[in-house]
């Protein structure tokens, strides 16, 4: 069923989050189906610098843009912390 099935509006909002906490996109990773209630959790670590993956999965039902709030407070509640635009773009 194509609803439950992501696309790229859906992953623009959701890196739009991420992006604003400097996480690197190859440490998020994105169910390809939309499941309820959705996820937000602490992966494996996958990265060389030993940061665990955050691994997320849009709820099927609600907007993309409700549950990209819920992302941001599960970031921050997960000790992520907002940075100002263009900070992490120096390396």
């Amino acid at each position: 069923m194509a609803d439950g099935i992501i696309d790229m509006h859906d992953m623009e909002t959701i890196f739009s989050v991420t992006d604003s906490f400097g996480i690197h996109r190859e440490s998020v990773t994105v169910e390809l189906t939309k499941e309820d209630p959705g996820l937000v959790q602490l992966g494996s670590i996958r990265s060389p610098d030993s940061v665990p993956a955050i691994e997320i999965t849009i709820p099927a039902t609600g907007t993309v843009e409700e549950f990209a709030q819920r992302l941001q407070m599960e970031l921050e509640g997960m000790g992520y912390v907002a940075t100002e635009l263009g900070e992490d773009e120096e390396d």
